[in-house]
């Protein structure tokens, strides 16, 4: 990994240990596979840190210019899977 994540300067740093998790998640979706109910999980944390759309695309965009892996994507398999499955693109 040779880059940063995004973060916000007003979140507390639990939000921002929560927000990385998330992200870590996505990584690890994309490289090795997790499973749907931990990235649901940490997915749900991170809107309750980002709430907006806007806000979420504009973040989830920096990640994503950074590392290559989309959240849209991930997020979308993740939401058509069936419960118990494992996420892996």
């Amino acid at each position: 990994m040779d880059y940063t994540y995004p973060i916000l300067a007003d979140w507390t740093t639990e939000e921002i240990v929560d927000v990385i998790s998330f992200f870590e998640a996505i990584e690890k979706a994309n490289e090795t596979g997790t499973k749907r109910e931990e990235l649901m999980d940490k997915y749900r944390r991170f809107k309750e840190i980002v709430p907006s759309k806007a806000e979420e695309k504009q973040i989830c965009s920096e990640f994503e210019e950074q590392s290559g892996y989309s959240t849209y994507r991930t997020m979308q398999l993740a939401k058509s899977s069936d419960v118990g499955s494992t996420i892996k693109l």
